[in-house]
């Protein structure tokens, strides 16, 4: 069993550090501050080739692997989780759904812009009474000569503002429940398409999250993903994918806040010793390195077996849920290593603390993950 990556996954992870740490960082707190989107560091990124690091070099990708790209997201989620979420959506949920189940002509179509960073991409799944229960999808598409007439209503959509398209999913055949679901490529200057603003949220203040509309939305019959009915397959084949790029971007969150808290520990004084030197804080580093290391281990595995086209899912539920609950433990010990100066703005624990919630809700709750875990191995259990 070899950990040790390979040349390839080095260098994409150093060139994903200089980065962040060049012209990542510097901005991150004012951007949250000011809630601005960066859509500079969003074309540099694809400059860069971050956004095709794993796609076919076909399509304008580096034909790279899913283990290099996981380390990409939690370098730019260590320097900005706002950046970072908007990579992995844009990356595991935007493009690749695309990349996975569409044809030649439309991946020739979607994914070079995307990949180049001229537009991003979005995946619309949940909807105001379609969250954890994702079949129970509300919005319909009938066909109509050569064209597909959406309309509905998604919520909470990434990237949303700033999209080229939306792979949304709708209902084609009613009463079929979650084998009657398909998904569609829908342009966002498509007629009776609608972006609403953007919505206020407690963290990732510098990601785009929106509402979307669908009212008579005309799209061509071609672009209909797949065959009538995958729609349900599709979206959770793409979200095991996703599951493993917001367990990178968890860890990445979880380093910058250890990272933090262990510079604050080397340096505070109280009772006339730095407070590092006091076990009670040890103990709490300890736990964050240890739990940091665990996670990321976890990610890369799943994102290995990726690679090699063998089963993940459970793996894919394993690494996001560890990995999202490691990184608000860490998040939230390293305010209490901080005491008053964590809860306040001079310190970027309190934005650490913020952002990181997000990972127990996105790509699927802790308590679905759970779910998928358990019906895994108890299936393998009867088997």
């Amino acid at each position: 069993m070899n950990f040790d990556l390979t040349e390839e996954q080095a260098a994409i992870r150093r060139m994903a550090r200089e980065f962040a740490e060049a012209e990542v960082a510097p901005g991150a707190a004012e951007r949250d501050e000011k809630h601005l989107f960066p859509l500079d560091l969003v074309r540099r990124m694809g400059e860069l080739g971050f956004f095709g690091i794993p796609f076919a070099e076909a399509y304008g990708g580096l034909g790279g692997d899913y283990v290099s790209y996981a380390l990409a997201v939690e370098e730019i989620a260590r320097a900005d989780a706002g950046l970072g979420l908007t990579y992995a959506a844009h990356v595991s949920i935007g493009l690749g759904p695309v990349y996975s189940f569409g044809t030649e002509e439309q991946k020739q179509r979607w994914l070079p812009g995307g990949i180049r960073g001229e537009y991003l991409a979005s995946f619309g799944l949940t909807e105001p009474q379609a969250g954890s229960d994702a079949a129970a999808t509300r919005t319909t598409a009938e066909r109509d000569g050569d064209h597909w007439v959406l309309n509905g209503q998604k919520q909470f959509i990434t990237n949303a503002g700033y999209a080229g398209y939306v792979v949304c999913t709708a209902v084609t055949e009613k009463g079929k429940g979650h084998r009657g679901i398909s998904n569609f490529i829908v342009p966002t200057d498509a007629p009776g398409f609608r972006v609403g603003p953007p919505l206020k949220k407690l963290g990732l203040h510098s990601s785009d999250t929106r509402p979307l509309y669908f009212d008579d939305c005309r799209v061509p019959a071609e672009n209909l993903l797949g065959r009538p009915g995958e729609g349900f397959k599709q979206f959770m084949a793409t979200l095991d994918g996703g599951r493993i790029s917001i367990g990178a971007f968890c860890v990445g969150i979880a380093r910058a806040a250890y990272e933090a808290a262990l510079r604050y520990a080397k340096e505070r004084e109280q009772f006339g010793r730095r407070i590092g030197e006091f076990q009670a804080i040890q103990f709490k580093l300890a736990d964050m390195a240890m739990e940091i290391e665990l996670a990321r281990t976890q990610v890369l595995k799943a994102a290995w077996l990726k690679d090699q086209g063998r089963p993940y899912t459970r793996e894919a539920a394993m690494a996001k849920l560890f990995a999202s609950e490691m990184a608000t433990r860490a998040a939230s010990q390293a305010v209490q290593i901080h005491g008053g100066y964590g809860y306040v703005r001079d310190y970027p624990v309190e934005r650490y603390y913020r952002d990181v919630k997000l990972g127990e809700i996105g790509e699927g709750t802790s308590e679905i993950q759970r779910l998928v875990i358990a019906r895994h191995i108890l299936g393998e259990q009867e088997g």
